[in-house]
């Protein structure tokens, strides 16, 4: 009850959505009740010529009895069967008729739903103490004031109509039979669509009311709200999990790609970077690895292990690290300071190997201060 009191949200569009595939849709018995009796009228007002003269028919033959009929009883039930398939055919057009109208009326009204869900048992609709509290609801005594008032008006609307008309219905009794059928039942469809305009007023307030019902019925708690949000979006542990996981997997990648760097940049303490020039796939040297701290210890033991030079340039492993994206070439502004250093290492393997002179030693590489991140701070602690 307390759950229930806390429910004034608005459903959310996913509440609505699941409500509806529980075959919870606002569906106005009224307007269903406007259409079928309304579609009803109008098949018998078009077809009223047609129906007078086949009523008169079958009266003229069934009243007439001849010394045939009295002399041989067995032709009444032929003549009954001959009458009887007419009356089911014309009933089974006009029920089937009345059927479509009212399928298009509940389509109407709330739209195609196809579930099975509403058929299915409910164990807790057996508690006849909840029955009682559902009987007693507010929907339930919504529901039957409203058609107790519809019926008292359908009853006061066609009794002044039966009490105005009274004299003109005793009159028919004295009109020829086709005249009488013509004029009781033109009087007939004026009472029942006297009819048809009271449920029409009541189904343009009932399909909004429907509406309206349907929606506090599914009214939600904040609580609820957010239950809901973590199911759409994922609970905040969950993601935290798979953020973690995605990026272990993703430094996993990384690491494997370091034994096949040509260089590692190394800051001795925090920063270390690898990278790899391939000249005729690559338009500059690209970023295979990056990380601070344990990571770049663990990069640059990686690096020992597979005999992947390791030098340390403090400025340009800042640099690199806060302005070069992993698995993307490196800044424009870093090309020279990176080809100095690739220079070197290209030039130290080939005297290892024999090929060339040892180089001299690696001069000051010249990196812009604008891409260090150290003078940053120092700019903004002056």
């Amino acid at each position: 009850m307390a759950d229930d009191q806390n429910r004034h949200l608005p459903p959310t569009e996913k509440r609505l959505r699941d409500a509806r595939k529980d075959g919870q849709v606002a569906r106005s018995r009224d307007l269903g009740h406007l259409v079928v009796i309304a579609a009803m009228l109008s098949l018998l007002m078009l077809g009223a010529p047609l129906l007078t003269d086949w009523l008169d028919g079958v009266l003229k033959r069934g009243l007439r009895f001849d010394w045939q009929t009295v002399s041989a009883p067995d032709q009444m039930a032929q003549r009954l069967s001959a009458l009887f398939l007419p009356t089911l055919l014309i009933c089974a057009a006009i029920g089937t008729a009345m059927a479509v109208v009212s399928v298009s009326a509940a389509l109407l009204s709330g739209g195609w739903v196809w579930t099975l869900k509403p058929l299915g048992p409910k164990f807790s609709h057996l508690n006849p103490l909840s029955g009682i509290g559902r009987l007693f609801s507010k929907a339930q005594l919504g529901e039957m004031v409203k058609a107790v008032v519809l019926a008292l008006i359908l009853a006061t609307v066609g009794g002044f109509y039966l009490q105005s008309n009274l004299q003109n219905f005793a009159l028919t009794q004295s009109m020829p039979l086709p005249t009488a059928f013509s004029a009781a039942g033109q009087r007939i469809l004026t009472g029942l669509w006297l009819c048809v305009l009271v449920l029409a007023a009541f189904a343009v307030v009932d399909v909004p009311l429907q509406r309206f019902m349907l929606r506090s019925r599914l009214k939600m708690s904040h609580q609820e709200i957010k239950e809901e949000h973590k199911q759409q979006e994922g609970s905040p542990e969950v993601k935290g999990r798979i953020k973690q996981r995605m990026r272990e997997i993703g430094r996993r990648r990384m690491l494997a790609a370091v034994p096949k760097a040509d260089l590692v940049v190394m800051n001795p303490t925090h920063y270390a970077v690898a990278l790899k020039y391939d000249e005729d796939k690559m338009n500059a040297p690209r970023v295979v690895a990056k990380g601070v701290d344990l990571l770049a210890f663990r990069i640059r033991d990686l690096a020992r292990e597979h005999k992947v030079p390791v030098l340390q340039a403090p400025p340009l492993a800042r640099a690199l690290y806060a302005h070069a994206d992993l698995e993307r070439e490196i800044p424009l502004a870093l090309y020279s300071a990176v080809a100095q250093v690739l220079a070197h290492v290209f030039q130290l393997r080939a005297a290892m190997a024999g090929r060339a002179p040892m180089p001299a030693d690696l001069a000051d590489i010249a990196v812009p201060p604008e891409l260090d991140p150290h003078n940053d701070l120092k700019t903004a602690d002056a």
